[in-house]
């Protein structure tokens, strides 16, 4: 559809600009504008015809119906006279090309047209404005529909002056209902948001109060951890003294009966300055007083020493226990003694829970990373994806033949991940149950905390 003119209205006096009022709200009501648009049009219209009427005589107005990408729009032009009346004339535009300092009718049909263009006009004032309102998408005037509305608009007379006047009433005690509405929804809103304000105070009140009991009863078990722990060593270091000096027949000869009941003792004294060691260890780190003490680790070295630490728990004829140390050469900064406590709990337990096989000890490098990377690798029972997790819990363990036969405090691999972290490494764990397990300790070639000088968990 090519631009179709629909009316002009002309622009002498302030009668003119009441009826170009009334024929933009006219017009507007039969396109199919909402109310709300009406008003809009109307309003944009009139303020922008009186500010072209003040400006000169022979003014006037045009309605045209036009297609723009596929959406139609009314566009309204408005023609400011050029006349000898001349009341309220605009204040010149800064710059004359541009809306940069638009006056107030072009502000007000500017938030209310979807688009407004001005064409200002030499020595200041407004020469032509065009405004455009779109009609919704989805809908469409056609041909004989704008005949039609046309037709409407010749054959509908223009009330008097004071009809428009109330109608403007009216349309504004609406909008005042309106914004009277839509400021108690929004008093409303506030105060819903003021309650829950509240609410969420509270609610952080609470959890900071929560945080803090917390806080307080992880000091408290640490402390008890802690001293309970120093308590224990003293005496099971006498229990398994005195009982190796009974098997060692520095009293006298032992039965057999009674070399197998101390033998229980002794083991069952080892056994638990284990779980002693580990729950200390647990508490200095969460204490904060476990030190990170860096040194030249040397991975070849490291293998030999846990090769000769772990040989007595090996039972050669059932499992092999192989260490690869070829991939790293070079030494890495790290703490050699929390590594070897990590690995040699990795290494025990794949010894526990391997029947028949192999354990093999691999250390690997990732140059473009940076990381030195420990696996221990072994066949035997493995680990269910659902258990993965509940290993590296405190005191959980898997219910298993072996599990129970080869007891544990479950607290081996929790101590191994929190040694990992102050090593600024991690603990990774691929398994299958059946098929076995690969345990991995991921470890920077340079602590973060390597600058000379001892790290620290202080």
């Amino acid at each position: 559809m090519s631009v179709q003119r629909i009316l002009n209205v002309a622009l002498d006096n302030d009668e003119d600009v009441v009826q170009v009022r009334q024929r933009a709200r006219q017009l507007s009501a039969l396109l199919g504008f909402s109310q709300q648009d009406q008003v809009r049009i109307g309003t944009a219209v009139s303020e922008v015809a009186r500010s072209a009427c003040h400006q000169g005589r022979g003014g006037r107005a045009g309605f045209t119906f036009d297609d723009q990408d596929e959406r139609q729009y009314l566009e309204v032009s408005i023609f400011a006279g050029t006349g000898p009346r001349a009341l309220l004339r605009q204040a010149p535009h800064a710059d004359a090309g541009t809306l940069s300092a638009p006056g107030p009718a072009l502000v007000t049909a500017q938030r209310l047209m979807d688009e407004c263009e001005s064409e200002p006009v030499a020595g200041g004032g407004i020469g032509k404005v065009s405004m455009r309102k779109y009609l919704t998408r989805g809908t469409a005037i056609s041909r004989a529909r704008l005949l039609e509305i046309s037709t409407l608009l010749a054959d509908t007379p223009v009330a008097n002056p004071l009809h428009e006047l109330q109608l403007q009433n009216q349309e504004l005690v609406a909008t005042l209902s309106e914004l009277r509405e839509r400021q108690e929804d929004l008093m409303s809103l506030t105060r819903e948001l003021e309650d829950t304000n509240r609410g969420i105070v509270a609610l952080y009140a609470e959890i900071e109060d929560k945080a803090e009991r917390l806080r307080r009863a992880d000091e408290m078990k640490s402390r008890f951890l802690s001293n309970t722990s120093h308590e224990l060593r003293t005496p099971l270091s006498s229990i398994r003294a005195l009982a190796q000096l009974l098997l060692d027949r520095m009293d006298g000869e032992l039965s057999v009966e009674q070399e197998r009941q101390v033998q229980f003792i002794a083991s069952a004294a080892r056994d638990l300055s284990e779980l002693v060691n580990d729950l200390l260890d647990l508490a200095k780190i969460e204490a904060g007083k476990v030190e990170v003490h860096l040194e030249p680790v040397v991975v070849d070295h490291l293998f030999r020493a846990l090769k000769g630490m772990l040989r007595p728990l090996v039972d050669e004829t059932r499992v092999e226990l192989v260490f690869e140390a070829d991939e790293v050469a070079q030494p890495f900064d790290s703490d050699e003694g929390m590594i070897s406590q990590i690995l040699r709990n990795f290494i025990s337990n794949a010894l526990k829970f391997t029947e028949s096989g192999s354990v093999r000890v691999t250390a690997s490098e990732d140059a473009a990373a940076g990381t030195i990377r420990f696996d221990v690798t072994d066949t035997g029972i493995g680990i269910s994806a659902d258990n993965l997790q509940l290993i590296f819990e405190e005191f959980s363990q898997i219910e298993h033949p072996l599990q129970r036969r080869s007891k544990g405090t479950g607290l081996g691999l929790p101590l191994c991940r929190k040694l990992a972290d102050l090593l600024g490494g991690r603990v990774l764990v691929t398994s299958q149950e059946g098929s076995g397990s690969t345990f991995s300790l991921e470890l920077p070639r340079r602590h973060p905390c390597a600058d000379g000088s001892h790290g620290t968990n202080e």
